[in-house]
Order: structure tokens, then C-alpha cells, then sequence
């Protein structure tokens, strides 16, 4: 339970369950979500990163992948970070062989944008709506297209997109778990 509500996880990401549980002053957080039925009675959910072909073909082979669809789009706050942002686009250019997505997000994405693992960086980056947050960047997408009703909220200084908001979908190409940093976190759990 967090501040009295029910929050979801796809994948027990530690980091992504640290930096909630610290919001918390270090209560566990409990009830990862293990059946689809249990998404009606959640009031968030976090989309990690990870690899968003994997994050695929588990909600397929578990069939969790069309109630994960309905219920972001019938408005379930979602936080979503690189792979999870990969995973809820409309589309995904360089996509690997079958990889589908939940399409509940209007934007194109481009895996590995930034590189492959030894790429990897950490800026800072002004979040709209969250302020100046650091950002870790570990073979992150990018924005590369948005749909009518999406907002850019964070933008690296080259104009690269890298974070989105679509109605109560929040959406980083970075991982805000990656550091002490709660701000992402703390913010996006008192809008639930």
C-alpha cells in the first residue's frame, strides 16, 4: 500500500520498489500485480525499463497484454521509462522480429537511440511539470514522432525527444531510478 492506494508493478524492478518504498519512509510496498483482474482495483502503474521484447512476449504468452492495453487507455495512470516507453509506442522503428507493442501511446520511438550499453550517460534534464531531474541514459529510445495529442515534456539540447505525456501517461526514454533522485517518483505518486 502507498499513501493508502493500490499501486502496480509489471516487473519487480528493485530500483523502480527502492525509490517507491523510500516515499514511504521504507514501507514495503506489497501486491505485485500477478492477474490481469487485478488491474481494476490498482491506482498506478509503473512500466519500467528492462527490455521491452521481453516485457512483449511475457504479457502475450500471459495473455496480460490486452488488459494492460485497455486499462491504460482507459485512463490508468501509467509511469513509463525507456523499455516500458518502448512498449506502450504506437510504433517502433528498428523493432525487433515480432516485437509488438500496446499501442496506448501516439508516439514512434527509435530503439537504442542513444547507442548500445557502452553509450551509456547521465544528464540532467528539465522534466515539465517535475523540474530539473537527473537522467540516466542506458541504450535509451527517443521520441522520434508524436501524435496530435501528445506532449513533449523533456528534450535533451540537440531538440532529441525523451519525454512524453499523453493524458495520464507519463512517459521518459531515461531511467529516474538510476539514482537518489525521488522527484520523478514522489511527483508522479501524488497525482495518483
Amino acid at each position: 500500500v502507498l499513501q493508502g492506494r493500490d499501486l502496480a508493478v509489471l516487473v519487480d524492478a528493485a530500483e523502480d520498489r527502492g525509490g517507491l518504498e523510500a516515499i514511504r519512509r521504507g514501507e514495503r510496498l506489497e501486491g505485485l500485480l500477478d492477474l490481469a483482474d487485478e488491474l481494476a482495483a490498482v491506482d498506478g502503474l509503473v512500466l519500467p525499463g528492462g527490455e521491452s521484447t521481453v516485457f512483449d512476449k511475457l504479457a502475450r504468452t500471459f495473455h496480460l497484454d490486452q488488459p494492460l492495453r485497455d486499462a491504460i487507455a482507459g485512463g490508468l495512470p501509467t509511469l513509463a521509462t525507456c523499455a516500458g516507453l518502448i512498449y506502450c509506442a504506437r510504433e517502433v522503428r528498428d523493432a525487433a522480429v515480432g516485437q509488438q507493442t500496446l499501442g496506448v501511446l501516439d508516439v514512434v520511438v527509435g530503439r537504442n537511440a542513444f547507442g548500445s550499453q557502452v553509450d551509456s550517460f547521465e544528464t540532467t534534464l528539465d522534466v515539465k511539470g517535475y523540474g530539473s531531474v537527473p537522467a540516466t541514459f542506458i541504450r535509451a529510445p527517443r521520441v522520434v514522432e508524436l501524435g496530435s495529442g501528445v506532449q513533449a515534456i523533456a528534450t535533451m539540447s540537440d531538440g532529441s525527444v525523451v519525454g512524453v505525456q499523453q493524458g495520464r501517461i507519463t512517459a521518459l526514454a531515461f531511467h529516474p531510478e538510476q539514482n537518489e533522485d525521488l522527484t520523478i517518483h514522489r511527483t508522479w505518486v501524488d497525482r495518483l
